[in-house]
């Protein structure tokens, strides 16, 4: 079948398209079988590594496709530059951070492989895949919000920002999930695009597609009312996780002309 739209949806994992809980996707298998038979990529968007989301894609027949990793600090399957030593670079900024800031964020470079296995609930092969990180470090904040704050300005001095996502504050050179769509949008010949995410630093991504969900996530507060929900081009689903992903997905290819004949009302 010929995709009409030329549509590319783009995907948050954890709380997303893996149940907070048990990592599982398989709730969202009809969905992803349906965009694969009508040639529409699905572009893991994530702050999972590239070691992490490529037995994801793997699994969910998404092989060969491009992906947003380190939540947009790098992407893979389009031939990108070496990384060049940017987690170096970002670990050792952040060590020039005042001692007591420093002291109340705990990234995954500072953990043992057990002990991110126990944060995150991981099998050990899982955290150590996580942990091998080329772009960005995520990690735990301890202080209060005054020091966060004044955690976020020191950052910024050194040229990294701090995104926070569905567990983890995440440090970068800048770069978002909505920054890196760009490239992949040219490489895929997108000209509508769907995108899909639970949490704050899904914000930017959800709101540059054309379409946008809010996957329910009760184990965080509610993102808040982001531009474009009230004319409808953003919605929110009732079920969580990959039952959210599942149900959303499908309602909104039923109301698209993706394949030649085809019109929404049959």
């Amino acid at each position: 079948m010929k995709n009409l739209l030329k549509l590319v949806v783009f995907s948050d994992l954890d709380g997303t398209l893996l149940d907070h809980e048990t990592y599982q996707w398989d709730a969202a298998r009809p969905a992803l079988q349906r965009l694969g038979a009508l040639g529409i990529p699905v572009v893991l968007a994530s702050s999972k590594t590239a070691s992490e989301i490529r037995p994801l894609q793997e699994q969910m027949g998404l092989t060969g496709l491009p992906a947003i990793v380190e939540n947009g600090a790098g992407v893979i399957g389009l031939h990108e530059t070496d990384p060049a030593d940017a987690y170096s670079a970002l670990r050792d900024a952040l060590d020039r951070i005042s001692t007591h800031l420093r002291a109340q964020f705990r990234g995954f470079g500072d953990m043992t492989v057990s002990e991110l296995a126990r944060l995150t609930g991981l099998p050990q092969d899982a955290a150590q895949l996580a942990k091998a990180r080329d772009y960005s470090e995520p990690g735990v904040w301890s202080g209060n919000d005054a020091e966060l704050a004044q955690f976020h300005a020191d950052l910024q001095e050194h040229g990294i920002t701090a995104q926070r996502g569905g567990r983890f504050l995440t440090l970068s050179f800048g770069r978002t999930k909505a920054s890196a769509m760009d490239s992949v949008m040219d490489a895929l010949g997108a000209k509508k695009t769907l995108a899909l995410g639970d949490a704050p630093n899904d914000i930017a991504m959800l709101e540059k597609a054309d379409m946008g969900v809010i996957i329910a996530n009760p184990h965080r507060p509610p993102l808040p009312e982001l531009a474009g929900e009230h004319n409808g081009r953003i919605t929110r689903t009732h079920d969580t996780g990959p039952v959210g992903w599942n149900a959303s997905v499908n309602a909104i290819l039923d109301t698209l002309p993706l394949v030649e004949g085809h019109t929404p009302d049959g």
